[in-house]
């Protein structure tokens, strides 16, 4: 098995985990920089994981983490103002 292949698991004990994803590998997701994951991980704003020195992140909390930060469409003719 591939190291950060979304979807894939491996066997411990009987027990099913996720392969984790290093930044660089969330950045393509995000189709950002690995700085600006890294950045995300300092200031908390992105679920991680602390495997020894390594940061490493689940890709089922990535993706729920993407959901809660989804923006609603609003209708922009029911705006005053603008």
């Amino acid at each position: 098995m591939s190291v950060g292949s979304p979807g894939r698991a491996v066997a411990s004990r009987g027990k099913q985990l996720p392969e984790l994803l290093d930044a660089i590998e969330v950045a393509e997701i995000l189709h950002t920089t690995p700085r600006h994951v890294r950045r995300l991980v300092e200031e908390r704003r992105i679920p991680f994981l602390k495997v020894g020195r390594f940061v490493r992140f689940d890709p089922d909390e990535i993706g729920i983490w993407l959901s809660s930060h989804r923006v609603a469409v609003t209708d922009r003719s029911k705006r005053t103002g603008w």
